[in-house]
């Protein structure tokens, strides 16, 4: 973006924490996935993707976005979510924490684009949004005109998803995903508000099920947090990091990291890249979290102690060391897993769990 003057990337600053890492002057060539990775922290690469097609539709107008996007609708209907004017745009639980204060049925693409067109200045205060839409499957050949070079080798371990979120003036209550996450701001601003994995008990997480998005959310909402009732997130508060990010701005955050995202225009656009450099034969850490709960949560404390120690162990501590005095023949699981352990694994937990 050398030469242009940059679009402001939020309005109004952010009442916590402090700002994110930002780097300029990266090109979509060099993003320096080694040390992102390593750093463990979020951080804006600004303009990365400011090149790209539908950033430069965006840059035109709303309509030249949606008629942009509108070339490469497969015809699968997609999901929308739709909230009345009073949830202010927070995406969240009703009064019961049962339901939802919004609602979400499926339609064309096409016609939710057109209807997003003609409310895009509207001022009822309704809000509506697209979300986590399979890239190449609801727009294929999108990533051939707006795409990151993904040839590093921690995009080939594990499965890679690309995403669209697509809506108005929204939050998405603050959450986390298990995946690290290159999330490019497209058309529109956004603010994402995150918060580091050691936060959780200062998040006050709400119920395990059901939950606004397929992730558990935070209680608080982060417009006008009830310190009274959540005293613990001033400390969250304090550690969370800001990320403003501008239309052709790339964020990079962790894995876990919870995260409040707030759209700010009438029309946006995101595209998110999900992964982990794990092997895709690795069962996810959210069922063995599920299983503690039947299995250990409830016992008598004396007891949960023994077991944190055999977890730290085998599975926290270094991986060696369960190994180093054992000949390679009897180490079984405990060796480290292949496709073949994993299934066998698998299996004798199945089988347990079914006795």
């Amino acid at each position: 973006m050398s030469g242009s003057v940059r679009p402001a990337a939020a309005s109004g600053p952010s009442p916590f924490g402090t700002p994110a890492r930002r780097l300029p002057g990266i090109s979509a060539d060099s993003i320096p996935y080694d040390e992102l990775m390593a750093g463990q922290q979020p951080v804006v690469l600004e303009g990365v993707v400011a090149d790209w097609a539908l950033a430069r539709a965006g840059a035109q107008s709303a309509a030249a976005a949606i008629a942009y996007l509108k070339r490469f609708d497969a015809g699968r209907p997609v999901t929308v979510y739709r909230g009345a004017a009073e949830m202010g745009g927070r995406f969240f639980y009703d009064e019961t924490l049962t339901g939802f204060n919004f609602e979400s049925g499926r339609a064309g693409l096409s016609a939710i684009l057109d209807e997003m067109e003609a409310r895009t200045g509207g001022t009822d205060g309704s809000s509506f949004y697209i979300g986590s839409t399979d890239l190449d499957l609801y727009l294929p050949g999108l990533r051939a005109e707006n795409d990151l070079p993904l040839d590093h080798p921690m995009f080939r371990t594990g499965p890679l998803l690309a995403s669209i979120w697509i809506g108005n003036r929204t939050i998405a209550s603050t959450h986390y995903d298990m995946s690290n996450n290159l999330a490019a701001c497209v058309v529109g601003r956004r603010r994402f508000t995150l918060f580091p994995p050691d936060q959780i008990a200062n998040l006050y997480p709400g119920p395990l099920e059901p939950t606004p998005g397929g992730q558990v959310v935070s209680m608080v909402d982060l417009r006008a947090p009830d310190l009274e009732r959540f005293p613990r997130f001033r400390d969250a508060m304090a550690a969370a990091q800001v990320a403003d990010l501008a239309p052709g701005d790339l964020l990079f955050y962790p894995a876990l990291w919870w995260h409040d995202v707030e759209a700010f225009d009438g029309f946006n656009v995101l595209i998110n890249y999900w992964w982990n450099p794990s092997p895709a034969f690795l069962d996810t850490p959210m069922n063995t979290l599920l299983h503690a709960m039947l299995s250990l949560r409830d016992r008598p404390d004396a007891e949960k102690e023994a077991w944190r120690h055999l977890f730290d162990y085998y599975i926290f501590g270094p991986p060696d060391r369960p190994v180093a005095h054992l000949p390679e023949q009897a180490r079984g699981p405990l060796a480290p897993l292949d496709p073949m352990t994993a299934r066998r694994l698998r299996a004798l937990l199945l089988n347990k769990l079914n006795r």
